[in-house]
């Protein structure tokens, strides 16, 4: 990583702001949510009392993420208080009981599938291995909606016959690749085994990937650098370099080299280009890691992650609540 992009204290009291400033925040909120009868017309809050700010679920969830990594990476982090009086506020049993009730209603199977479900294990991942008192009081609380969601992976990805290959929420490689960490971290041999298993089904034998397509007008993703960083865990460094000369046949092509275009920050869709940069900069960097010495796509993604990330960093604070909501944990997950 590059002196450029190494998380230093005034950035990370700055990202710790941001997601403080939004995790308790209930509007504007846009939620995804089946109204069913009168009973559902409930407002953000009543309906989901532990991730209910930062506009949507899965900001939330990985807002809160983003505040417990500071937390334990960065223990000289200015006024961490307020930061532990908010988590605690929100990370309560009776919260998670409720998010859980919620996961459990009727005609709910798909709701944050995959890329909420992924950010909370991720929560979930951080907690356990953090030595602190409250982050294991914490990790108690979140433990039943950590279950469920581990059930959901379980039930879930056996019956999903093709992979999600879109640059979105939707996307099964990003969902699959946080997931593994988390079972790897907490030593889920069950979860482990079966996101090993369908990696392997869906990826193996990709060839010749249409990257030059990329990027959609909306990415947050790279569908073909999120399929390689789940990859790069599945694979031994020599069997990554074999199914990523055949996956990138022509070499690094030039549509994943340049950082994207963003023509507007206070259009939420066209926002999410900037979190496209941070993402691309952590599965570039990553997978360049995880290759073999002298690799000749090495230099390449390494050369390619650092102008994402420059790219992508000087963007986190936007102005715009757009991308304030969010952008601040992909900084912190590609620095961090």
């Amino acid at each position: 990583m590059t002196s450029a992009s190494r998380l230093t204290l005034a950035q990370a009291r700055q990202f710790a702001g941001l997601a403080s400033d939004c995790i308790q925040r209930e509007l504007p909120s846009s939620i995804q949510h089946l109204i069913t009868g009168d009973a559902d017309l409930r407002r953000p809050r009543d309906l989901h009392p532990a991730f209910y700010g930062c506009l949507d679920w899965h900001s939330a969830v990985h807002g809160h993420w983003m505040l417990v990594r500071l937390l334990r990476k960065v223990p000289s982090l200015p006024d961490p208080t307020p930061i532990r009086a908010a988590l605690d506020a929100n990370l309560t049993a009776a919260h998670v009981a409720a998010e859980v009730a919620y996961f459990a209603g009727p005609g709910r199977q798909s709701f944050e599938r995959p890329y909420g479900w992924a950010w909370l294990l991720q929560l979930a991942a951080e907690l356990h291995v953090w030595d602190d008192p409250d982050a294991r009081r914490w990790s108690v609380h979140l433990a039943p909606l950590t279950e469920a969601i581990v059930a959901r992976y379980l039930g879930f990805f056996p019956k999903q016959t093709y992979p999600v290959r879109t640059g979105v929420h939707a996307n099964t490689a990003f969902g699959l690749g946080l997931a593994l960490d988390y079972a790897r971290a907490t030593g889920d041999a069950a979860l482990a085994q079966l996101i090993v298993e369908r990696a392997t089904t869906y990826y193996a034998a990709d060839r010749d990937a249409p990257a030059g397509w990329e990027p959609g007008g909306e990415d947050f993703l790279s569908p073909a650098l999120a399929e390689a960083d789940l990859m790069r865990r599945v694979f031994a460094p020599g069997e990554l370099a074999t199914w990523l000369h055949g996956f990138l046949p022509h070499g690094l092509p030039p549509a994943l080299q340049r950082p994207a275009i963003v023509s507007d920050r206070s259009d939420p869709k066209l926002a999410h280009l900037d979190g496209l940069n941070l993402s691309r900069a952590w599965c570039l960097r990553a997978v360049a890691g995880a290759l073999p010495e002298g690799d000749s796509l090495r230099d390449a993604f390494t050369a390619a992650g650092d102008a994402h990330a420059a790219a992508g960093l000087a963007h986190v604070a936007t102005g715009d609540y757009a991308g304030e909501h969010w952008l601040a944990s992909f900084a912190v997950y590609l620095m961090t």
